[in-house]
């Protein structure tokens, strides 16, 4: 179903591109009805993780705007929420509430923060290759 555009936000603009997919032929299964976010949170930046990312992240779950949503930690978000309790408090309530979270290995040993994410149950594995398939498939991929 790939419609080649990479951020969409809100309801209103899914459904344009739903409506948009069906009108150029995109075919009505299951499959292609189940929609997909991934976010990708690079900024070392406090105030774009709490007032931005995650509000926004958990919500798209929490609220079903999304069937599957994925937090991807890359870069110096990787330092960032190793050291901070509060980013990680709110790390596991998304986790809990379904937001599957993973972490870019080389990003996370870059930082020499791999352990510490693990211990937070995230799942840190080499993600160019999953992140490039989600951007040539029917993912929104939204960064931050």
């Amino acid at each position: 179903m790939g419609s080649g555009i990479s951020i969409v936000l809100g309801a209103t603009a899914l459904s344009a591109v739903a409506v948009a997919s069906v009108l150029a032929g995109g075919s009505h299964t299951a499959d292609a009805e189940r929609s997909r976010l991934a976010v990708v949170w690079s900024s070392g930046d406090p105030e774009v993780a709490y007032r931005v990312c995650f509000m926004y992240t958990h919500n798209a779950k929490k609220q079903g705007w999304f069937d599957e949503v994925l937090l991807v930690v890359w870069g110096p978000s990787s330092r960032l929420l190793a050291a901070d309790k509060d980013l990680q408090a709110a790390v596991k309530a998304m986790m809990a509430d379904g937001v599957q979270v993973q972490a870019c290995v080389a990003c996370a040993n870059s930082y020499g923060v791999s352990d510490r994410l693990r211990d937070l149950g995230i799942e840190v594995r080499g993600m160019g290759p999953p992140l490039t398939e989600m951007l040539k498939s029917d993912w929104r991929v939204l960064t931050f």
